[in-house]
């Protein structure tokens, strides 16, 4: 995957790809690609969606008000 992935640009690839697979006749095999190229996506989005969960948890209330502790990555 390249290094200036989004989370939103993953799903656009995956919307794509499962349109792809749903309104073209695909091989087997171009579908099993299409299949392992949508699972990395898929792993990729949800290390970024865990990655944002880390930092949401990190926000905390202290006194009443809200501070925000770093997170390094």
């Amino acid at each position: 995957m390249e290094e200036d992935f989004s989370f939103e640009a993953g799903l656009e690839k995956l919307s794509k790809i499962v349109e792809e697979l749903e309104n073209e006749e695909v091989s087997l095999e171009e579908s099993i690609k299409k299949f392992e190229e949508g699972m990395k996506i898929s792993k990729k989005c949800t290390e970024i969606l865990e990655k944002a969960e880390t930092r949401i948890k990190k926000v905390t209330k202290d006194g009443g008000k809200l501070i925000e502790k770093e997170v390094n990555f």
